[in-house]
């Protein structure tokens, strides 16, 4: 029996694999210059006032601020066409320079809890006034940039993440507030390394979730929720003409944009354009796969590095 080869072929040059709209792209735009300008008001105040926890929250801020840039990179370049030589064109942006941010911010980590150390054995001076100003300064702009990402779409993975990124400077700047009051009503100076210590910990948690999301995406890791066997059944079972999958790949340009290859066998008589229309449909809906490259197959598996 011959085998007759039907190659799904999209070429990717004909769109942009952005969703988002040029609107949502300019509120992560405010958000991300309004949390960089704050984070320069926190270090020079946490500078100047002698404040780590000040130092700290901008620590923390530099990590958010640059997870608001990634979103507004990927809400941006994703709606740039490909080229030639970049096929699936510049989504994956994002995912190189958080990886690289994520193990920067590690460095950070190291250098505050040295810091703090060294503040609990020999406590430094604090003009807990200018401390508690920059701190309220920060907590009023965290506020107000939590309100400009409140207005997304369930769907839009990009937002909601930068908006949890600004919710732990939120929780930051309250804990910057505390602490300066502390320091001015009752003299503790070691309220200000024990916070910085805590926000240290929010670097770290970030920095790590951040680190460990871009290593799976760069080594092309499965979606969350999604592996080829879940693909490869669902499409088998749902699929319009389809008697078999197998040699299933599912794994991410970017976070939030899936991308499939697989294998498929139809039942004689079967129309190839109609069944990949349907496989196609079947892993938009259910996995979210905005790119599948389909080979559909009349018999065996003619590659031979095919695990069937």
């Amino acid at each position: 029996m011959s085998h007759g080869h039907h190659d799904h072929d999209h070429d990717h040059r004909d769109h942009a694999h952005g969703r988002e709209g040029p609107g949502r792209e300019r509120k992560l735009l405010v958000a991300f210059a309004l949390t960089a300008v704050t984070l320069v008001a926190e270090a020079v105040g946490g500078w100047l006032s002698g404040s780590l926890a000040l130092l700290a929250d901008a620590g923390h801020m530099l990590v958010d601020a640059a997870a608001l840039m990634f979103a507004w990179l990927g809400a941006h370049y994703a709606r740039k066409p490909a080229d030639a030589r970049r096929s699936f064109g510049y989504v994956r942006l994002e995912v190189l320079v958080g990886y690289s941010n994520a193990l920067v911010q590690f460095v950070l980590v190291a250098w505050i809890a040295v810091e703090a150390g060294l503040r609990f054995s020999d406590p430094q001076p604090i003009l807990s006034g200018l401390m508690l100003w920059v701190a309220v300064a920060g907590l009023a702009v965290n506020a107000f940039v939590l309100f400009v990402l409140s207005d997304h779409h369930h769907d839009d993975l990009n937002t909601a993440s930068a908006r949890l990124h600004v919710l732990g400077d939120l929780f930051g700047s309250v804990g910057a507030v505390g602490a300066a009051l502390l320091i001015g009503r009752f003299g503790w100076l070691w309220v200000d390394p024990l916070l910085s210590i805590l926000v240290s910990l929010l670097i770290l948690r970030s920095a790590w979730r951040l680190l460990r999301r871009s290593a799976h995406i760069l080594l092309e890791g499965a979606p969350e929720g999604v592996d080829g066997d879940r693909v490869g059944e669902a499409v088998q079972r749902e699929a319009d003409g389809v008697c078999g999958v197998h040699h299933v790949h599912v794994w991410q340009l970017a976070g939030g944009y899936h991308v499939a290859t697989l294998h498929a066998q139809l039942r004689e008589g079967i129309d190839a354009d109609g069944a990949i229309r349907s496989i196609q449909r079947v892993l938009r809906e259910r996995f979210r796969i905005e790119h599948a490259t389909v080979q559909i197959e009349r018999g065996g598996c003619v590659d031979a590095h095919c695990a069937h």
